[in-house]
C-alpha cells in the first residue's frame, strides 16, 4: 500500500500512529516551499477535545479559550474543564477588545455584536445601507479600537441583500468607527472574504479570499492602509494562492509580525476542492510575506487559530469541531491580555 493511502487508511480509522504518520507525510510534502531560517513551533500538535470548537478561538487570562461550536460560545477554562458559555450564540469569529468586551460576528442572525461589561448584549451593527449583511465571519480591531469584519455568503444565496448600485452581490469587508458608524471599504477587490487581522501599526490588513465553489479564489491578499482606516486598493499584494485546495480562513500574528493562517485540506472533494498531498494546518508567513513554517493538522477542515496560554505561546486551533494546541517560539499579539 503506498503511502498515501496508507495515511488515509490511518486517518478515517483513528489510528494512534495517524497524527505522527500525518504530519511526517504533510511536511516532507510541502518542506519544498518552506523556509529553515526562522523556528516557529515547538514539537507536535495535541488533539485537546473532540468537538465544540469549530471556530472564532479567542483567549482570555481569566476565562481561558473560548470557541464558537454546535451553535453555542463554549468555554474550556484554565483547568481544560468545558462548558457552555453563551448558548445559542449563533457565533463565528470571537475578538475581546481592549475593555475585555466579547466581539461577535453572529452569522446567525447576520449582525456584529457586544458582550458589555455587565453581560448585556449590544448589536453594533445588523444592515449597511438598509441591507441586511450576508453572514458576518471574522473580526479584528485596529490601535484607535475601530472594527474591521468580513461578511461572506457560504451556502444558498437566496436571501442575500447586499448588492452594489448595479445590482451585483457584495461579500465586503466593513469598519465599524467608535462613534457607531458603518463603512464599507472593500466591495469587489475580494471575491469571498473571510479571516482577516490588521497589524498592531494600523499598516497592514490580511484579507483571507475563500471561496470554496469550483473556480472561486483561495488566496491570501495585504493592503496597505490609509490614517483614516480605509486601505490603499491600489496597493493590493498577493502573499499566497492555494490554487485548488481549500483556501485561507482565520488568521493571527506573532509579536514579530508573522502571520499564522489556517487553511488546505486533508481529503479532496472534487470537483470544486482538491488535495493530491494532504494540506490542511497552519501556514507561517514572515512580515515580508515568504512562508516560512508549516504546521499539519490531521483533521477536516482547519479553520482557525489563537495564540493564548499564560505566556501567550500557546496556539490553540480549531479543525472539524476538534480543538488542538502546539507551542510556538515566539508570543503571539493580542488585542486584550496580552504582554
Amino acid at each position: 500500500m503506498e503511502l498515501k493511502s496508507m495515511l488515509a487508511r490511518c486517518l478515517e480509522n483513528r489510528h494512534p500512529l495517524s497524527i505522527l504518520l500525518f504530519s511526517l507525510f504533510a511536511g516532507l510534502c510541502l518542506r519544498s516551499t518552506v523556509a529553515a531560517d526562522d523556528s516557529v513551533f515547538v514539537g507536535e500538535p495535541e488533539l485537546l477535545q473532540h468537538h465544540g470548537a469549530g471556530e472564532g478561538p479567542v483567549w482570555h487570562p481569566q476565562l481561558g479559550l473560548l470557541t464558537s461550536g454546535e451553535g453555542n460560545i463554549n468555554r474550556r477554562d484554565l483547568a481544560g474543564q468545558t462548558s457552555v458559555f453563551r448558548t445559542d450564540a449563533g457565533s463565528n469569529g470571537l475578538l475581546f477588545d481592549r475593555q475585555g468586551r466579547l466581539l461577535i460576528c453572529d452569522n446567525k442572525r447576520r449582525r456584529v455584536e457586544r458582550i458589555e461589561a455587565d453581560g448585556s448584549l449590544h448589536v453594533l451593527t445588523d444592515s449597511y445601507d438598509g441591507s441586511k449583511f450576508n453572514q458576518p465571519n471574522d473580526l479584528t480591531i485596529d490601535s484607535k479600537n475601530r472594527i474591521y469584519f468580513t461578511d461572506p455568503q457560504y451556502g444558498d444565496r437566496s436571501g442575500m441583500e447586499m448588492l452594489d448600485d448595479q445590482g451585483r452581490k457584495v461579500e465586503g469587508v466593513y469598519r465599524i468607527d467608535p462613534d457607531g458608524s458603518v463603512t464599507r471599504i472593500i466591495t469587489h477587490e475580494v471575491d469571498r472574504p473571510n479571516g482577516l487581522i490588521i497589524t498592531p501599526d494600523d499598516r497592514y490588513l490580511y484579507v483571507a479570499d475563500n471561496n470554496n465553489e469550483l473556480g472561486g479564489a483561495r488566496k491570501l491578499w495585504r493592503f496597505s492602509m490609509h490614517a483614516d482606516g480605509t486601505p490603499d486598493l491600489e496597493t493590493q499584494t498577493l502573499i499566497h494562492d492555494w490554487g485548488t485546495t481549500r483556501g485561507p480562513d482565520g488568521m493571527k500574528l506573532d509579536q514579530r509580525g508573522r502571520l499564522y493562517v489556517a487553511a488546505g485540506l486533508n481529503k479532496p472533494r472534487p470537483p470544486a476542492q482538491t488535495a493530491d498531498a494532504p494540506t490542511a494546518g497552519i501556514y507561517v508567513f514572515s512580515p515580508e510575506g515568504k512562508q516560512i513554517g508549516f504546521l499539519a493538522i490531521p483533521r477536516d477542515e482547519t479553520t482557525n487559530c489563537a495564540f493564548g496560554g499564560k505566556d501567550g505561546k500557546t496556539l490553540f486551533v480549531t479543525a472539524g469541531g476538534t480543538l488542538w494546541s502546539v507551542r510556538t517560539e515566539v508570543p503571539g499579539y493580542q488585542v486584550f491580555g496580552g504582554k
